[in-house]
Order: structure tokens, then C-alpha cells, then sequence
């Protein structure tokens, strides 16, 4: 198991590996040939940066059996799902402005999976060795952009906008997701707590049906979808997202 956390510092942007309070600096590829330099840095002198830089961030609706339940929803046979651009990328600790535009808007705690190869048209099986590892992901939507044309649901838009993507603080590798709960909390209140174990598809039949004619990269996110318990950000409010085995991933909303 290792915990894997981009940074920046003294004016320097660079990676490494979380050991307690401390980060084992690394040099090269963190998706190819990471090496260790032999520098430590003090875990609470380093500013948390995105985990990695994903050319696509993928994210899933309808994974839950219990949300599916709640709501009167079939299963899928494939995964569901829209894609969120780069500017909605936010790192661990960012301040999330969210415009007058966005009207109502709301958390959705989610594990997100992480691809460390490149891959297409892969096997459940071969799926399993394209993944890097997991982080926490925060899918934040605007319901009143979501559903403001009865005619077209606005997923791009919704979940688009600027820092409407949280995740990180690390990516965790060598764990289990599936014995992991997703817990939320608003300004320290618990409002979502939910098994991963619940989830429709795993992780691994997740990347390989996506992977079918749409190639994954190193870097790129897949969120898994929520479940129940997703609600309302009140401005001011600090959501965090806590995956056992990864961490807490914390941003404000204002």
C-alpha cells in the first residue's frame, strides 16, 4: 500500500510517497519509473496539489443499488456516464467558488478510480492491471442548470463549471475500495455514509466497459457515482470526503 501525493513547495511542483507526516520525495514518472531522491519534506509544509493531471475525468450515474432503489431505477447493462472538463479539477484544500449562475448546489462523495496505463477494449481481467490506484471525489452539481430545459439534462454544464470537480489528497494504491464506506460531512455533520460494496459495477468491470472503443491515459479519473444522502452546499460550508485507506479530501464553498 502506498499513498502518493503531488505538491508544491518552496516555489516547486513534485511528488511523493506519504509516510506518516512526512513525504519521501520521488522524481521520473509517477505512472511509469518513480524513483526516490532520499529528500523528506514535512507533510504539513507542502501545499496538496491535484494527484495527477487527468486528460478526461469520467463520471458514473447510477452505480448504486440503493440509489437505484430510492429512485425507481433499472440496473444498467453498461456503464452510465458523462464526461467533466479540466477547469472543474480542484486540488484538496481549494476554495470552490460557486457563481450566482449555479443556483442550488449539492455534494455527491464518491471513490474515484484512477488509470495508470494506457488502455483499450480490455477484459475485466486485463482491466485490473490498468488501474493505478483510487482517490476521493467530490462531484458537485448545480441542480437548477442540471434541469432548467425539460427537454435536455444539462450534465456538462451542471458539473462543468470551475472547481466542480474536487478530488485527491492522494492517490492510494494496494487497497481494497469495496471494504471501504464513503462519508461525508458538511462543516463536521455526517450527511453521507455509504458501502462501495454496494456498487452495480466494480471497479475493475467498470474500466473495461468504458475502455470498449474509448482509450483510457495514464492520469485519467473514472468517479464511480454516489449514492444516497446527497445534499445541498450551503455558501460558506466545508465539505469533506473521507474513503478509509485514502483520506479526506476538504474544500470550502463560497
Amino acid at each position: 500500500m502506498a499513498r502518493w501525493l503531488r505538491y508544491r513547495h518552496a516555489g516547486t511542483e513534485g511528488f511523493g510517497r506519504v509516510e506518516g507526516e512526512t513525504v519521501d520525495v520521488h522524481t521520473g514518472d509517477l505512472f511509469g519509473e518513480a524513483r526516490p531522491t532520499g529528500q523528506t519534506l514535512p507533510l504539513p509544509e507542502v501545499t496538496p496539489d491535484l494527484p495527477c493531471r487527468p486528460a478526461k475525468l469520467i463520471a458514473l450515474w447510477n452505480n448504486f443499488r440503493a440509489m437505484a432503489e430510492k429512485q425507481g431505477l433499472s440496473h444498467p447493462e453498461t456503464p452510465l456516464f458523462f464526461i467533466k472538463p479540466q477547469n472543474s479539477y480542484a486540488a484538496h484544500g481549494e476554495t470552490v467558488a460557486m457563481p450566482p449562475v449555479a443556483g442550488r448546489v449539492i455534494y455527491e462523495g464518491e471513490l474515484g478510480i484512477v488509470i495508470g496505463k494506457r488502455g483499450r477494449d480490455l477484459s475485466p481481467e486485463a482491466a485490473a492491471g490498468h488501474i493505478f490506484g483510487y482517490t476521493c471525489l467530490n462531484d458537485v452539481t448545480s441542480l437548477d442548470i442540471l434541469r432548467a430545459d425539460p427537454s435536455f439534462l444539462q450534465w456538462t454544464r451542471s458539473k462543468g463549471l470551475d472547481g466542480f470537480s474536487p478530488f485527491g489528497p492522494v492517490i492510494a494504491t494496494g487497497i481494497e475500495p469495496l471494504e471501504a464506506s464513503v462519508v461525508v460531512r458538511v462543516d463536521g455533520r455526517e450527511r453521507q455514509n455509504y458501502p462501495l460494496s454496494d456498487m452495480l459495477m466494480p471497479p475493475q468491470a467498470i474500466v473495461a466497459m468504458i475502455s470498449q472503443g474509448l482509450t483510457l491515459e495514464p492520469g485519467d479519473v473514472i468517479a464511480c457515482g454516489t449514492s444516497v444522502g446527497a445534499g445541498t452546499i450551503p455558501r460558506g460550508a466545508t465539505v469533506e470526503v473521507e474513503i478509509a485507506g485514502i483520506g479526506v479530501l476538504s474544500n470550502r464553498f463560497v
